[in-house]
């Protein structure tokens, strides 16, 4: 019996122990309850609904960011989904968020590009703009459209552009299919700039994105770190890289809602808090389901 092959039938009990354990867990009710229906029509505003999936509006335009509604993400087996099951659900159900005018997906990673959330997002008035090399795992012609951006390629979609920015990441989404893109993103729309980071280890690349005008809000991700540091920027670095952007605030995603890595859940705010120091002001948004406004 090959080595690989006889490692699988040791480990299939604790597996399988594990997956037992995570059926009976139950899924915690997020402890805030967004009112995205209600927001204006001028002005910023985003809520944390959970992990990297933030719903915006600039000024009437509605982004929402690697959209993950899912109980558990993993490979979809007819009913069954084999993978990781959320610590706390959703914030936002989709029919309590308006039709999103712009979908943005950062790269193909399960708990980024989620195929059954993309399903039931499914729409005509609805807009796409993807990592280079992924739009194969969407129904592109049930959207309005689909766009593959590559780093540093623009699109124009209604009031906004979505700038496709470098990150430090990795992009596959099965172990093969290593030709698939990740990107971060820059989108401006008329007085504003906002920031989505994807997923990304400590990069320099953000300093690319600083101008005279500054960034209002950066959505970066602070989790996954331990032992996944070269994929994944730790709270600290986050911070810098936000500094390098220029941005104004930052809505820390990617911790508290996949058990991904080894760090204690509350560790990634905590450590994030403590860098910011007397300006924690910065970091508006704290638990899911809280709203930034501007």
């Amino acid at each position: 019996m090959g080595g690989l092959a006889a490692f699988a039938l040791r480990a299939a009990p604790l597996f399988f122990e594990r997956v037992k354990d995570d059926i009976k867990r139950p899924v915690d009710p997020a402890p805030h309850t967004p009112n995205v229906a209600g927001w204006p029509t001028d002005g910023l505003h985003a809520t944390w609904v959970g992990h990297s999936t933030v719903a915006l509006s600039i000024d009437g335009f509605t982004v929402l960011t690697d959209p993950v509604f899912s109980s558990r993400i993993g490979i979809r087996i007819g009913p069954v989904t084999l993978g990781l099951k959320r610590l706390v659900a959703p914030a936002a159900t989709l029919d309590a968020i308006p039709r999103p005018d712009l979908i943005l997906l950062s790269h193909a990673h399960m708990d980024h590009f989620d195929i059954p959330t993309l399903r039931r997002l499914e729409n005509r008035g609805t807009m796409v703009i993807t990592a280079a090399n992924t739009s194969d795992l969407l129904r592109v012609n049930r959207y309005s459209a689909v766009h593959e951006l590559r780093w540093d390629e623009a699109a124009r979609l209604g009031p906004a552009t979505i700038r496709a920015i470098q990150v430090n990441h990795w992009g596959a989404r099965m172990r093969n299919d290593v030709h698939r893109s990740y990107n971060g993103y820059l989108i401006e729309a008329g007085r504003y700039r906002v920031l989505f980071a994807g997923d990304t280890a400590y990069a320099d690349s953000f300093r690319g994105v600083r101008s005279s005008k500054p960034i209002d809000l950066a959505i970066m991700p602070i989790g996954a770190y331990d032992p996944w540091i070269r994929s994944h920027c730790n709270p600290e670095q986050a911070l810098a890289m936000v500094n390098d952007a220029g941005a104004e605030f930052i809505l820390p995603v990617h911790h508290r809602t996949f058990e991904l890595s080894r760090e204690p859940k509350h560790e990634p705010l905590e450590r994030l808090l403590a860098a910011a120091g007397s300006a924690g002001d910065r970091v508006c948004v704290r638990d899911f389901g809280e709203e930034f406004h501007t």
